[in-house]
This record gives C-alpha cells, sequence and structure tokens, in this order.
C-alpha cells in the first residue's frame, strides 16, 4: 500500500481507501461484510470511509463492529452528515442541532470517541454557512474530529468553506466527489480550486459504479448478483447502462490486458494518476474484489496509456461542472 497527505495536513491516508455505502447493512450480509474489511486491514487499507446515512446508520453500526480491537491510532475513520437519518424536521442537513446531534450518533455506532474526518455529505443552501462552520469548528475543538471535510460541493463553494475554516481555526482538507474515467466534472474547476486551497479528493466510485470493470456487456442482461440487479444499485448505475458506453468501455479490455492490469486496477490508476487525488475508495462484496483492487495503489500509468483511454471513451465522458450539485431543498 502508498500512502499520500490529505490535503496540506500532516494526515497520511491509504491511496485505496474502504467505503461501504450501498454494501453494508444492505446489499451484503455482516459475515461477508466483516470478510470485506478484514482484508481491507491485511491488504495494507488503513482509510475507511462510511455516513450516518448509509443503510439508515447501519453500515456505521457494521464498520464499527468490523474494527472493533483494532489499533485506533493506526486507522483513518471518514464520516459524513447530511442526508436524512430520521423522520424528525430537523434529522438532515447542516445546521447547528443536526450537525452536534450526528455526531453523537456517528461515534456511538462507530464505537469511537473521534473521527479523522468529519465531512459535510453536501451543501446546504437552507442553512448559513457560518452556522455550518461554527458548529463543525465545535466539533473539532472538542476532540470528537481532528479534520473537516466535505462532498460535492463546488469550486465557489470550497473557497467560501476554506475560508471560513480558517479563521474559525479548523482544517478543511478534503473534499469527495465521484470521479472516473469517465465522469470527469471536477477537472476544470473544483480540482483547480483545491490545489489552490490545498484540499485534497477523496473519490467515490472510481469504477463508474463497477462499470468499467468491464462485466457489464453491451446488449446482455446484467450478471447475476451485480449492483445493476440490487433494488437500490440499480438506480445509481443506471446512467451508465448505456450500450454506446458499454461498447466504449470494452475497448479499455485490450489496454488493461496490455499493461498487465485488471480492468478495476486500471480504474484506480487512472485516478490516482491526477495529483489532487489522495486516495480512491471502493467497496466490495467479496474479499478477493479487495486483494484485486489494493494491486492498484502505485501503479503509474504511462502518458500514452492515458491517451489511448481517453481516445477510447471518446465524448462519452461526463465533463459538465454544473453537474457538481447540491440538492436545493433539504432532503
Amino acid at each position: 500500500m502508498e500512502f499520500r497527505h490529505l490535503g496540506r495536513s500532516g494526515l497520511l491516508v491509504s491511496e485505496i481507501s474502504y467505503g461501504n455505502w450501498i454494501t453494508h447493512g444492505s446489499q451484503v450480509e455482516e459475515e461477508a461484510a466483516l470478510a470485506c474489511v478484514r482484508a481491507a486491514l491485511d491488504a495494507g487499507i488503513s482509510t475507511f470511509d462510511t455516513a450516518d446515512a448509509y443503510a439508515g446508520g447501519r453500515a456505521e453500526e457494521v464498520l464499527g463492529r468490523a474494527l472493533h480491537g483494532e489499533r485506533r491510532e493506526s486507522l483513518e475513520i471518514l464520516t459524513k452528515v447530511f442526508w436524512r437519518i430520521g423522520p424528525g424536521r430537523n434529522e438532515s442537513g447542516l445546521s447547528r442541532k443536526h450537525i452536534r446531534e450526528s455526531i453523537e450518533g456517528s461515534l456511538r455506532r462507530l464505537q469511537t470517541d473521534y473521527v479523522d474526518v468529519y465531512q459535510a455529505h453536501r451543501f446546504d443552501f437552507h442553512t448559513p454557512l457560518e452556522e455550518t462552520m461554527s458548529a463543525f469548528a465545535d466539533v473539532v475543538h472538542s476532540g470528537k474530529a481532528h479534520y473537516i471535510g466535505v462532498s460535492e460541493w463546488t469550486a465557489d463553494q470550497l473557497r467560501a468553506g476554506h475560508s471560513l475554516a480558517k479563521d474559525l481555526k479548523i482544517s478543511l482538507i478534503s473534499n469527495q466527489p465521484q470521479y472516473s474515467a469517465l465522469h470527469r466534472i471536477i477537472e476544470s474547476q473544483v480540482v483547480p480550486a483545491s490545489l489552490e486551497l490545498g484540499v485534497s479528493q477523496i473519490v467515490f466510485s472510481p469504477m463508474a459504479q463497477g462499470v468499467l470493470s468491464g462485466k457489464y456487456m453491451p446488449g446482455q442482461a446484467p450478471p447475476d448478483g451485480s449492483r445493476a440487479t440490487d433494488a437500490s444499485g440499480s438506480k445509481t448505475i443506471a446512467r451508465f447502462m448505456q450500450d454506446d458506453l458499454l461498447t466504449a468501455v470494452q475497448r479499455l479490455v485490450p489496454l488493461a490486458d496490455a499493461a498487465g492490469l485488471t480492468m478495476p486496477q486500471l480504474a484506480l490508476a487512472w485516478v490516482l494518476q491526477n495529483r489532487n487525488v489522495a486516495s480512491a475508495i471502493v467497496g466490495a462484496s467479496r474479499p478477493e474484489q479487495v486483494h484485486d483492487n489494493v494491486k492498484a495503489a502505485g501503479v503509474r500509468l504511462e502518458d500514452d496509456l492515458l491517451k489511448q483511454i481517453d481516445d477510447a471513451l471518446g465524448d462519452l465522458v461526463e465533463r459538465d461542472p454544473a453537474k457538481t450539485e447540491s440538492p436545493a431543498n433539504r432532503p
């Protein structure tokens, strides 16, 4: 495993991090989830990402049980707040009330006294940013988080949040966007702003919901047990399940073979070529997937191969920075 600094902080994170969105507490039985976390630890992954809203809190609970007994100082645990977690009118968003109550719930479910990075899961248009950042500052100054991060914020939102964080003497060091060879909306605005501010990307869906694994074939039904056949996963992957896009992805198979990489390794190595990316989040339903994924750490892709990937995917790549959006209304 290789490690990178998160933003301009002294915190190191593993290039491949393990996340449990969709899987733990919903798609994968707990015994399999625990086996995947054990595989991640055995492979040298030290960074684990989750959120209070994943599977209604069950994902945090499973991760807490999976990491119980591990040396806490050897782990980086990240969680998030924003999406609705209960029926109350204040159980979503980034108000002071919700942030202060949510961190307590996350720590309880994760069985830890603190998280390393506490992240705003989206931008909240209905709460003054000053209130949100002040509440995050309270969380950090009380020792319940070391740093703060955000997810899917625009360049302007990052600049505003970072400025307030600096005034409050806390460190906003990360953004968690969707990023893959098929989804590059952060490249034109978010990445330049992040480099300016000293913020790193911890990217989710580096394999485009599994499409870049190459297992989905154009004109054919999805494999049994795949994300595209899962009740919740099928909704998030639907926009990638187009025959022209799946055909383009198949053009990457000989490129991966020539580089001595599996398709998932190629997809992960691709995002890690971006110097602003500190870590790529992977999920898994089987331990062998984890063992395959970690081999992407430290891989250097030659410029010629990067160009061939661009040529293979062509204009099917999503690049519109306007797609970096948070919901206009609180969930």
